[in-house]
C-alpha cells in the first residue's frame, strides 16, 4: 500500500479545509430549536465545522441528557462537570422538534453520564420509542457513550428501535490517553456486544479522527479490529482543535489520503464509509443505509 503525503501543520489551514459558512441558515435552525424549549445539539456544543451545511438542510443531531459530560477528553469541546438530573421533558421536546422539522432521519446522542447507573440508556430508549410512535416514517440512529460496557444498558438501546447504533472508537490505541476514563478494548467490546445482541436488525457504526499523529498502519489495524466485531459503517474526518486549550493538530491529512483510507476500508469489508476532511460521525448520517442498500 502506497503512503500518500500529508501537509504539516502551519498557521494556516490548507485550501481543502476552508469550509463555507452560512450564518443565516444556522440562525434559522437555532431559532427553530429554541421554539421547542431550547434543545441542545451536538452540532452546537462540539462546534462542528459542518453546522451551517447541516442546519441549512434542516439536519441536526440532538443531544439528550443535558450538555455536561462527566469525562474530560482533551479533544472535545463539550463542557465537563456535574450534570443535572435527567430531564424527562426532553423526550417530548425532541419528538416535537422531529415532527416540526419534518425529519425523516434523526441522530440522537449524549455526553457521557457516568453518574447514572445505566449511563443514560433508558433515556435513549424512551426518546427513540417516542419518535417512532409519533413519527413512524422517521428512522433513528443513536450514538452512545460506552455505558462502561454494562450489558443491561447495551440491551436497552438495542431494543430501542434504532436502525443504527454508533459508538466512536475515535483514535488509534497508541493515542488513547486523549480519551479520559475510556479504553480501546472496552469500546471494541461495546461494538461487539451491540452487534451480538442486535443481530441483523441493527447496523453498528464507528468514527475515527485523523491528524493526531496516528500512522497509516495503525489506522488499517483499527479498520480490521472494527470489522472483527461486526462494525460495517465508518466515518473518518480531520481532527480540528476547538481552541488552543485542546490537543494540538499534528498534521492536516490530504484529501488523497482520505480517499485511500476509504478505498482500503471498503476493500477490507466495510459496507459504507465517509472519509473526507470534514466528515464527522453524524454527518450525512442518512446516507449510510441508502448507500449500503445500493
Amino acid at each position: 500500500m502506497t503512503m500518500t503525503t500529508t501537509k504539516k501543520v502551519n498557521f494556516k489551514k490548507p485550501e481543502w479545509l476552508r469550509k463555507r459558512i452560512t450564518p443565516a441558515a444556522q440562525i434559522e435552525m437555532e431559532t427553530l430549536l429554541k421554539d421547542v424549549g431550547g434543545l441542545h445539539t451536538i452540532c452546537q456544543e462540539a462546534k462542528c465545522p459542518n453546522i451551517s451545511e447541516c442546519f441549512a438542510n434542516k439536519n441536526a443531531t440532538f443531544l439528550i441528557l443535558g450538555n455536561i459530560c462527566t469525562r474530560r477528553c482533551t479533544y472535545c469541546n463539550v463542557h465537563t462537570g456535574l450534570p443535572t438530573e435527567v430531564d424527562l421533558s426532553e423526550i417530548e421536546k425532541v419528538t416535537t422538534s422531529v415532527k416540526h422539522l419534518g425529519l425523516k432521519f434523526v441522530v440522537i446522542t449524549s455526553p457521557a453520564r457516568d453518574d447514572l447507573k445505566d449511563g443514560g440508556a433508558e433515556q435513549f430508549y424512551r426518546v427513540t420509542q417516542a419518535i417512532l410512535k409519533e413519527s413512524p416514517d422517521t428512522q433513528v440512529e443513536i450514538l452512545i457513550p460506552d455505558f462502561k460496557a454494562k450489558e443491561e444498558s447495551l440491551q436497552r438501546v438495542v431494543d430501542s428501535g434504532a436502525v443504527i447504533i454508533g459508538h466512536n472508537i475515535e483514535t488509534v490505541p497508541s493515542l488513547y490517553k486523549i480519551r479520559k476514563n475510556a479504553s480501546y478494548e472496552r469500546s471494541l467490546q461495546v461494538l461487539k456486544r451491540l452487534k451480538e445482541l442486535g443481530g441483523d436488525k441493527i447496523k453498528t457504526k464507528s468514527a475515527l479522527m485523523v491528524g493526531l499523529g496516528e500512522t497509516q498502519e495503525e489506522m488499517v489495524q483499527v479498520f480490521q479490529d472494527l470489522l472483527d466485531v461486526g462494525c460495517k459503517f465508518l466515518s473518518i474526518g480531520q481532527y480540528l482543535a476547538p481552541s488552543g486549550d485542546y490537543e494540538k493538530v499534528k498534521e492536516f491529512v490530504t484529501p488523497e489520503q482520505f480517499a485511500l483510507y476509504k478505498r482500503t476500508a471498503l476493500d477490507m469489508g466495510f459496507e459504507f464509509v465517509h472519509s473526507t476532511p470534514y466528515a464527522r460521525s453524524s454527518y450525512m448520517a442518512h446516507e449510510y443505509l441508502a448507500g449500503q442498500e445500493k
